[in-house]
């Protein structure tokens, strides 16, 4: 019980050293979790930005015709585009293994992700590559229009998919080295657990 001088009576204050700290393990859990929801958050704000590129082909798909959307004139998607959009579903196992500290499902979710999430993203880096370093090594006066770089709204259409790529390559990089922590964090306690 706390007396008025605001500390525990029969003591000086002093012994604060002795008191019960969170373990480490359980300590890395918390803020790697935290971080992980974060990446999951990023994850989701490029889904929509994904989803805002497909709605095109979705609507041609579904026979519904958007003169405004069709003005934009977006290029046809790649396999890989749907792919990556489905790899969202991926985060519910994510959430699910953090919520419940479930050492298995946190390794499925970092297999899915390096699957559906960073595979795509590789392969788009590579199918661009050709019209990147075109583009960058192309000389300052050279027109864009005589090049076989493919235009998209006066950008070349690969760089866009880059800036893409450096953005999802950095957010499934953070969401992988999270999860790792937590997987770690957990067979650390799971092991003292066995030791006690």
């Amino acid at each position: 019980m706390a007396s008025r001088g605001g500390h525990v009576t029969g003591t000086d204050g002093n012994d604060f050293e002795f008191r019960q700290q969170v373990a480490a393990p359980h300590q890395v859990s918390l803020l790697n979790k935290s971080r992980l929801k974060y990446c999951i958050f990023f994850h989701a704000l490029l889904f929509f930005v994904m989803l805002a590129k497909l709605t095109s082909d979705i609507l041609d798909r579904l026979d519904i015709f958007v003169l405004e959307i069709e003005e934009l004139e977006v290029p046809t998607p790649l396999w890989w585009e749907y792919i990556w959009l489905a790899s969202l579903l991926t985060s519910f196992l994510g959430l699910s293994a953090a919520r419940g500290n479930k050492i298995r499902d946190m390794q499925k979710y970092m297999i899915a992700i390096g699957l559906f999430s960073v595979l795509p993203l590789f392969y788009c880096f590579i199918y661009y590559f050709g019209d990147v370093w075109e583009y960058l090594t192309m000389d300052k006066d050279a027109d864009l229009d005589e090049t076989d770089i493919f235009i998209w709204r006066g950008m070349p259409y690969g760089l866009l998919w880059y800036a893409f790529c450096f953005v999802g390559f950095q957010v499934h990089g953070f969401t992988l080295y999270f999860s790792y922590n937590l997987v770690k964090a957990w067979k650390a306690r799971t092991a003292a657990r066995k030791y006690q």
